[in-house]
């Protein structure tokens, strides 16, 4: 069965840290672009940030940008969000999406035709 699975979050104060894992099984992320997406309670689902396939081109939020951070491991088939300074408007839950552009690495990425979604993880920024 071919997923994502993502895992790391959970209530932090204002100004902590947090890092979240999308996880892929049932197939490889390597020719993959990944895309971080949040939907805070009552709002519509936002793109965060996104890496291309092999890491060469992110992109971010302007709401995120100097505080999160992605990256992506492709020999663990895992990408990761680093989130730092977090603040309660990042409260929401995040998802992770794949998309494939194409044939071979791509050095692209963005937040629509995603292929593959998670099921989201909770981030709660709260004192």
């Amino acid at each position: 069965q071919l997923q994502l699975v993502e895992s790391g979050g959970g209530l932090v104060q204002p100004g902590g840290s947090l890092r979240l894992s999308c996880a892929a099984s049932g197939f490889t992320l390597d020719y993959y672009a990944i895309a971080w997406f949040r939907q805070a309670p009552g709002k519509g689902r936002e793109g965060v940030s996104c890496i291309s396939s092999r890491g060469g081109s992110t992109n971010y939020a302007d709401s995120v940008k100097g505080r999160f951070t992605i990256s992506r491991d492709n020999a663990k088939n895992t990408v990761y969000l680093q989130m730092n300074s977090l603040k309660p408007e990042d409260t929401g839950v995040y998802y992770c999406a794949a998309r494939r552009y194409g044939s071979g690495s791509i050095p692209i990425c963005g937040y629509s035709g995603m292929d593959y979604w998670g099921k989201g993880t909770l981030v709660t920024v709260s004192s």
